[in-house]
Parts: structure tokens; C-alpha cells; sequence
């Protein structure tokens, strides 16, 4: 089962995120990607405590906020800018979750402010 059918089986309004991929750091503070449409996802507001995935691995943790679930082929690294329902946050942390063999659709955890 793929992300796709997975979500048209549970999830009876998918939402629709906009991300603006962190591409590096310039002259001018972050340097990002045009913005793409990633769907279908699920958001969650829920707060949880997690270590923030930085280049230099300071390693400091943050409280955030919105988890989103989106298809595994998503660009999207952290410190990349994500826009949903007119709210825009930046992302902490992502996960890439495999589904090991099992019928679990593969998708990509994205942890924002």
C-alpha cells in the first residue's frame, strides 16, 4: 500500500502543504526554494519536545507545535519554510519512516515550530 491509497482510505480531507525547501545559507540570511504544493498530507497540532536538526549539530531541543505526514518522495530538510491553511512555520526536525517489510505506506514525519 502507498502513501496515496493509504491516505484516500483513512483520511477523508487530506490537506495540502506548501514548502519552500532550505537550500543553504547566503549573503542575505536562508536561501530557499520556490514554492511547491505537496498533498495528500495529514497535520496535526499536537506539542512535543524534539531535538532540532541543524547543520553544525548543535543538537537543541524546541517545542514544536504541528507534526505533518507527507508522501516519502517530499523535499523538505529542516530549516525549510512550510505554509498550510494560511499559518507558515519552519521545519525542526524530519524523519523518513520506512515501512519495513510490512503493508505500512512509507512517508516523511516533518516536525515544525
Amino acid at each position: 500500500m502507498d502513501w496515496a491509497d493509504f491516505i484516500a482510505v483513512h483520511i477523508p480531507t487530506p490537506a495540502t502543504i506548501s514548502v519552500q525547501a532550505y537550500e543553504g545559507s547566503g549573503a542575505y540570511g536562508d536561501v530557499l526554494a520556490a514554492p511547491a504544493d505537496v498533498t495528500p498530507c495529514v497535520v496535526e497540532q499536537s506539542r512535543r519536545l524534539v531535538r532540532v536538526q541543524t547543520q553544525d549539530a548543535a543538537g537543541t531541543e524546541q517545542v514544536s507545535s504541528t507534526t505533518v505526514y507527507c508522501p516519502s518522495d517530499t523535499v523538505c530538510p529542516p530549516g525549510s519554510r512550510v505554509t498550510w491553511a494560511g499559518r507558515t512555520s519552519r521545519v525542526l526536525a524530519r524523519s523518513d519512516l520506512s515501512a519495513h517489510g510490512l503493508d505500512l505506506p512509507e512517508h516523511v514525519e516533518l516536525n515544525l515550530e
